[in-house]
């Protein structure tokens, strides 16, 4: 086999030529080029009969990489809407979280279980009052008394903070 130099030497116009007519840019294909001859420097066996080959092959699969890895980057169009929210709406969000599980903690404990069997878990009714020892006809007005608890402080909340 031929020494690295030379084979670089006899075989690297080749690779850089094939390498611009795929990509267009010589940038790309100088970047191509070395790659390729460092994939050479790094293979084990390679037959002298077949080098040319071998490295067009090795050209053409490194820009086929690029492509798929280019069409991942591609940037976004600055159109499109962001849709993490802004500070204010997260804040106001964090509050009305920390107002909900105040008004939770304030309702008797088999209410609570059974509003958020019922609304958190979907549960059926009479799972829910299986679960709580309860008649079926009680867990649904524990739960109606809950959400209308909840619902008579919410808006007397808002009424107060919008007079």
């Amino acid at each position: 086999m031929l020494d690295f130099s030379s084979l670089y030497r006899q075989y690297a116009p080749d690779v850089y030529r094939f390498a611009l007519y795929l990509s267009g840019n010589s940038s790309v294909a100088e970047d191509l080029t070395s790659e390729t001859f460092v994939r050479l420097w790094t293979a084990r066996n390679v037959r002298v009969a077949t080098v040319r080959a071998y490295l067009f092959a090795i050209t053409r699969n490194l820009y086929r990489q690029g492509l798929r890895i280019q069409r991942r980057e591609e940037p976004l169009d600055p159109a499109w809407p962001d849709s993490a929210p802004d500070v204010e709406s997260s804040t106001s969000e964090r509050e009305r979280l920390r107002w909900v599980i105040k008004q939770l903690q304030a309702l008797p404990e088999a209410d609570r279980s059974a509003l958020l069997m019922r609304a958190q878990h979907q549960m059926p009714y009479e799972e829910i009052a299986a679960t709580l020892n309860l008649s079926i006809a009680a867990t649904k007005v524990r739960v109606h008394r809950a959400r209308l608890t909840l619902a008579r402080k919410w808006s007397e909340k808002n009424r107060e903070s919008n007079p």
